[in-house]
């Protein structure tokens, strides 16, 4: 048994995995700081943590570099899974600052805390959207780096961080999963997606207008060279992602420095594919209309998953018939997310007692975008 810091435990992500870890006897010592997830989700990770593990939570912001360092001193880590960044395409194209900001200052902070602390084994949250608009599909990790927009750009940053750290010290091992668009929710209808404000990311404006919270998707561009002329995605379930997370830190010690690994199904959905699949999810037809694209999107992000079969034993196997409808599940059970309001009045779902709290929710892909 290892105890593993989780940054970002608050987020879509980063809850599963929790949850996932737990049970499979790792102790969790999960942060947040709330910046786009809730003290909700926390409560909940303590209702499904079922396992020979344990987690435990405190609040706090990454860039609080002195307050992580003493953290990891009162409370030892073996291994870090680094979640925690702001995470939209467009938001970042409008807010470039805040996204260099949070996501690189957030790692750099991380990094000079474990090596005060000694810790030298970390999983990154990386993305998809490295790759830009890349020119062959599906994608190998040796394709080229062509990141379109702030988000992606902050996101290799903190893989060449990593890398040079690991040039450095010759005994950090460092896995970066360059994973492609997560999506659905945990079965039991506990856990799921719940953005602050509008959601970016497809699947959760798609859930709150099945819910009735939105009127209508808005389908960012239909004229790109894609079968249906909308953006073509490859979707990943929540909890494959989660276990893919786990078998990558369980990997860590195969080799030391740093290497790049997708996580992806290797199959592409359009967002009007998308749209039907959770419309025959919610039993009825979700209205949609065509709005320009976004800047910063690209046509197609397909994976190819094949190296993360051959070094970490992983595969995804759950469809996106599963994430609508584990989607649908959390947003029908949780109308108003984690949060009570006037869609319903929370009586159904009990909830318990957390003991602290994290930084920001990694989540992904954009509307009709990319991750």
């Amino acid at each position: 048994m290892s105890t593993v810091l989780v940054t970002g435990a608050a987020g879509f992500i980063g809850s599963h995995t929790t949850v996932d870890l737990v049970a499979a006897g790792y102790d969790v010592l999960g942060v947040d700081n709330f910046a786009n997830s809730s003290p909700g989700a926390v409560e909940r990770i303590h209702k499904l943590a079922e396992g020979t593990g344990a987690f435990e939570f405190v609040e706090l912001d990454l860039r609080d570099r002195a307050g992580l360092t003493e953290l990891l001193g009162r409370r030892p880590v073996d291994a870090v899974i680094h979640f925690a960044a702001k995470k939209a395409v467009g938001e970042s194209v409008e807010f470039p600052f805040d996204y260099y900001d949070t996501n690189v200052g957030a790692t750099l902070s991380l990094v000079a805390a474990m090596l005060d602390r000694g810790v030298n084994r970390l999983v990154f949250s990386s993305s998809c959207s490295i790759y830009g608009d890349a020119t062959t599909v599906p994608i190998r990790e040796d394709a080229p780096a062509r990141p379109t927009n702030p988000y992606a750009r902050t996101k290799w940053m903190c893989e060449q961080i990593l890398a040079d750290v690991c040039r450095r010290h010759s005994d950090w091992h460092v896995t970066s999963l360059r994973y492609f668009n997560p999506a659905g929710a945990h079965p039991s209808g506990l856990l799921g997606e719940d953005p602050r404000g509008i959601p970016n990311n497809v699947l959760p404006y798609i859930a709150q207008v099945a819910v009735g919270r939105r009127s209508e998707l808005s389908i960012f561009g239909d004229d790109y060279p894609t079968p249906d002329g909308t953006g073509v995605r490859d979707y990943l379930h929540v909890v494959d992602l989660a276990e893919g997370h786990r078998l990558a830190l369980a990997a860590l010690d195969d080799a030391a420095g740093h290497r790049v690994i997708n996580l992806g199904t290797g199959r592409g959905t359009s967002v009007r594919a998308l749209l039907d699949a959770f419309s025959a999810a919610c039993g009825r037809a979700l209205p949609s209309r065509v709005a320009a694209r976004r800047a910063g999107d690209v046509a197609e992000l397909v994976a190819d998953p094949a190296l993360a079969a051959g070094l970490l034993g992983w595969t995804a196997s759950r469809d996106v018939a599963a994430m609508c409808r584990d989607a649908w599940e959390f947003q029908r059970l949780n109308p108003n997310g984690y949060e009570p309001g006037p869609f319903d009045d929370r009586t159904h779902i009990s909830t318990s007692t957390s003991t602290s709290t994290s930084t920001s929710q990694h989540a992904t892909n954009g509307i009709g975008g990319s991750r």
